[in-house]
């Protein structure tokens, strides 16, 4: 006969089962509090440079309440105004034609990269303002995912067009962000998506779209980058006025066939063909993994959070909140596993050090020089990340970076507002213990300020 347990023991075993259930409840809905470095964690993951005052803000909270907090105060317009030279001109002053002279074209291409400097010391100096960090970290996220670089755009406010998109659906819809980025004035100048018509099409985006963009390498074939080429046909690029207009004589109205989808599809269906199919999602959530979690996805748990996004049709906030609330995220093998990009580094220096933001032409040309220029990404497929930000000589570019502001803020790092309790700046800007003997001693020596700038000097502060 089988047995069965005893009464008592019985009645354990189901308050064994009760709180384990409980525990999977809490678990589910992120109901673990944050201890300290938790706090840090987050912040510095979704952020760029947390202060003790920011961190001790979320201390206590449980997780979903400090991701619920971050994902709620997500605006999708800039804390700044525009850049100066959006206002000040039209397009059509500011373009080459025929009659011009070698020198009259020389001030132009002048004028172009003063416009290109300024955009980017605008954005860093949005990053360092801005009450959501996290706007600004997947306003960059989608930069880099649909790489599109002035050096061939040539078109400082189409670059900031397309950066106000981005920054719109940052944290709002990727369908919809799909939709507007194959009709997007600079994405169109960068993959000829001007250039393809009837009868001469251009599969430049349409490549893109699917292997960069939504798919990866691998889920589609020559046949489906040839007709979705032609379901883009028909757009061009006003750069009187820096807009796109559709052309329908441009347009290629003809049957074709998309992943196995067949019929006359246009820009928007062909969009739609591509966020129909499983890849998109997860090939979304493997980069969202390598940007918040870790630099190995694991893949039983992007297929989940896969499954919630699509789900969700797409909505960004819904990855995130799934992604940041997984048992991965919050893994302590998974911290200090990510190197900061050179913006994430600059950006988070400036804000910890309250550094003025009203000339930052000198930050501009730090995250040039340490490989990430704002708006001119490499190629189609952007920075590379992770252990490719750090070479012999980007590292000596950082390390002269910090050194220098350090020296300079140290009038503000040693004011009533940078102080902190004696071994809290180590544990707020440091993913992993100090590999240096200056942070223990700044520390022991009970000097918040002579803390803080041993910890930036220490290579940890490169990990996040």
């Amino acid at each position: 006969m089988p047995s069965f347990p005893s009464p008592d023991r019985a009645s354990r075993v189901f308050a064994c089962l009760i709180a384990m259930c409980i525990a999977a409840v809490a678990h589910a809905d992120g109901g673990a509090r944050l201890s300290f470095d938790d706090a840090r964690h987050l912040l510095a993951r979704t952020g760029f440079g947390p202060t003790p005052a920011e961190v001790h803000a979320l201390e206590g909270r449980t997780r979903a309440e400090a991701v619920d907090a971050l994902l709620a105060g997500a605006p999708t317009t800039p804390t700044l105004a525009p850049p100066t030279f959006t206002l000040t001109s039209t397009p059509s002053d500011e373009r080459a034609h025929p009659g011009m002279s070698q020198d009259e074209r020389k001030a132009l291409r002048q004028h172009e990269r003063t416009h290109v400097q300024a955009l980017r010391s605008w954005w860093l100096a949005e990053m360092c303002a801005t009450d959501s960090p996290l706007t600004e970290r997947m306003t960059l996220f989608w930069h880099d995912h649909f790489a599109t670089g002035v050096q061939k755009v040539r078109d400082a406010r189409l670059m900031y067009q397309q950066n106000a998109l981005f920054r719109h659906e940052a944290l709002g819809n990727f369908a919809t962000l799909l939709h507007a980025v194959a009709k997007d004035p600079a994405m169109l100048v960068w993959l000829d998506g001007g250039r393809n018509r009837e009868g001469a099409p251009n599969e430049n985006f349409a490549r893109e779209a699917m292997e960069l963009f939504t798919l990866g390498e691998g889920h589609y074939t020559q046949a489906d980058v040839a007709d979705a080429a032609r379901a883009f046909t028909g757009f061009v690029v006003d750069r009187a006025n820096d807009r796109a207009l559709y052309r329908p004589r441009r347009h290629d109205d003809g049957e074709k066939t998309m992943l196995g989808v067949h019929g006359r599809l246009d820009a928007d269906g062909a969009i739609d063909v591509l966020l129909a199919r499983p890849e998109t999602a997860t090939f979304i959530v493997t980069k969202l993994w390598r940007e918040f979690v870790s630099p190995a996805p694991d893949a039983h748990e992007v297929a989940r959070i896969a499954d919630a996004f699509r789900t969700s049709h797409y909505d960004i906030k819904t990855a995130l909140r799934t992604l940041l609330l997984s048992d991965a995220f919050w893994d302590t093998k998974n911290r200090g596993t990510l190197v900061k990009s050179p913006v994430e580094l600059v950006v988070g220096t400036l804000r910890v050090l309250r550094i003025d933001t009203d000339d930052l032409r000198p930050a501009v040309v730090a995250t040039n020089r340490m490989g990430e220029a704002l708006f001119a990404p490499p190629n189609v497929r952007g920075w590379p990340g992770g252990d490719a930000w750090i070479t012999s000589a980007t590292l000596l570019v950082r390390e002269q970076f910090i050194g220098r502001v350090t020296r300079e803020a140290w009038g503000a790092m040693t004011s009533e507002p940078m102080k902190a309790k004696s071994g809290e700046w180590q544990h707020v800007l440091l993913a992993l213990p100090p590999v240096s003997a200056g942070v223990a001693e700044a520390t022991a020596e009970r000097d918040p300020a002579a803390e803080l700038r041993a910890a930036m000097l220490d290579p940890v502060y490169e990990l996040k």
